[in-house]
């Protein structure tokens, strides 16, 4: 949710974030959709690279991939990008 609002929106307070949660069969699946431009997720440099290890930000992708089992970047039809995030259990 905070790069959704930080990097997603660029802390513009017209915009939402939209959270969603569905207890499945499956396990949890936590859905956070911001309304910004959208990224390429393989653009994202690679916090684990010698050179990004000192930076105080980048581990977003790299802490949702590590907790979460599954992990998906889907950029809306109608702008922004939704990232779905899934707990088994």
């Amino acid at each position: 949710v905070a790069n959704a609002v930080k990097h997603g929106n660029k802390l513009d307070e017209t915009k939402r974030v939209e959270v969603t949660l569905c207890n499945l069969e499956k396990g949890l699946e936590i859905t956070v959709r911001d309304f910004g431009a959208g990224f390429a997720v393989e653009d994202v440099p690679d916090p684990t690279n010698p050179e990004n290890l000192m930076k105080a930000n980048g581990r977003g992708i790299l802490f949702m991939r590590a907790f979460m089992e599954e992990v998906e970047w889907l950029n809306h039809d109608k702008g922004g990008m939704i990232v779905k995030m899934c707990k088994l259990r």
